[in-house]
């Protein structure tokens, strides 16, 4: 079911992509457009919101889909940083606080400190910390209602929108401070990681949907720029503190997702030049270090989750590439002298994905052939000379 609705969900956004494709500009300029959204595009939204009123059938079973998320999550609850049942070392029950995902407790030792890694094995004791999927629900909550809001025009869809976001960010009693100072902490090793802050991977698409919600009465000036200032705070902690440095040198996915972040953020406080900066310096350098000519990305492969973490950087690259257009740069046809794309990252892992070649990589848990199918759908639309629109098809056909 999971699978099935994440498919619906983004069926509805890229229906109209072999349309655009058509219409592909030389240059990746993105039109101007009153919606202040910076990956997703705009007019793609507009093109299936129009489907959608008309009772396109192609987007019906997609838009029921999202309509039943949205309702599930209005229905639910609030969330907030402060509902966690341990105090971080600041004693401040608003600083986020998490733990690293695979490290464990030391067998040597009697209390079982230092905790050791074991790569791609969850330990269940993260779960104790609620910060990190209070936070992804608090997300996906805001994404659900604020596309429902915006595909549908129902303001109760904006309304809990609004509630969520007040209640993460900016109620005096509830709000997260602006740092991930106690991101991802070992137990016996450290309090907090820069590697902590891909906790956080998911700002950017949370703030896309806070762009759909500015027509809303129920999303006022005074909460845009409360948000606004926050993620101001946020920025700064990012470039300043010891933590976000050592994210930004990371030289796999934690450094591409903070490039992600930063660059996404940058242009949603109106930081258009520190934007242009971070997508112009940053895609170059992480695409001349993560990715082979032949495509493959060594520093994922070197994981015991290869296939896994190979499509969460290529996500990554992707991204980068959609906020380049702000700024207007094409990285989605860049390529670097010996032959280095992302479009060649993609490509790598197709005939994985189709079946024709087995994953011989360390993959400790089943390889998920769907995780390509977003990427593929995008690819449809930049790369129009290609037919990835019917080999996203293909893996959909043989992940069902």
């Amino acid at each position: 079911m999971r699978f099935i609705y994440k498919f619906c969900l983004f069926s509805l956004i890229v229906t109209t992509i072999p349309l655009l494709a058509t219409e592909a500009k030389a240059k990746k300029i993105r039109p101007e457009s009153p919606l202040r959204v910076f990956i997703l595009k705009a007019e793609l939204l507009a093109k299936t919101k129009q489907e959608i009123s008309e009772n396109k059938a192609a987007v019906l079973p997609a838009a029921k889909s999202l309509r039943g998320a949205a309702d599930k999550v209005v229905a639910g609850p609030l969330y907030s940083v402060v509902n966690k049942e341990f105090l971080p070392p600041s004693g401040d029950k608003h600083d986020y606080m998490s733990m690293g995902t695979y490290w464990w407790p030391n067998p040597n030792t009697a209390n079982g400190l230092p905790y050791v890694r074991r790569d791609g094995q969850a330990n269940p004791e993260i779960k104790l910390l609620k910060n990190d999927k209070d936070l992804d629900n608090m997300i996906k909550g805001v994404e659900n209602t604020a596309l429902a809001y915006y595909f549908f025009e129902d303001e109760k869809y904006a309304e809990k929108a609004g509630q969520l976001l007040r209640t993460w960010f900016l109620e005096e009693d509830t709000r997260m401070n602006p740092n991930l100072n106690f991101g991802q902490a070992i137990p016996g090793v450290s309090s907090g990681r820069g590697i902590g802050i891909i906790d956080a991977h998911k700002f950017p698409v949370l703030i896309d949907a806070i762009g759909l919600l500015q027509t809303s009465p129920n999303w006022t000036e005074e909460d845009q720029r409360g948000i606004e200032n926050w993620f101001t705070q946020y920025l700064k902690w990012l470039q300043e503190n010891s933590n976000g440095r050592d994210a930004a040198r990371e030289k796999n996915n934690h450094g591409t997702w903070y490039d992600v972040q930063t660059a996404s953020i940058a242009l949603f406080v109106n930081k258009t030049s520190l934007a242009e900066n971070i997508l112009e310096s940053a895609f170059k350098k992480r695409l001349a270090m993560q990715i082979k000519p032949d495509g493959s990305q060594p520093y994922e492969l070197s994981r015991t989750l290869s296939w896994t973490y190979s499509i969460m950087n290529l996500n990554a690259f992707f991204a980068l590439a959609s906020l380049a257009e702000n700024v207007n740069l094409d990285w989605w046809n860049y390529k670097t002298p010996n032959g280095r794309s992302i479009r060649q990252a993609l490509d790598y892992l197709l005939p994985y994905a189709l079946g024709e070649k087995v994953w011989e990589k360390e993959q400790i848990k089943n390889l998920d052939s769907s995780a390509l199918y977003p990427l593929l759908r995008q690819a449809a639309c930049e790369f129009p000379d290609a037919n990835y629109a019917q080999l996203a098809d293909q893996v959909v056909d043989k992940k069902c």
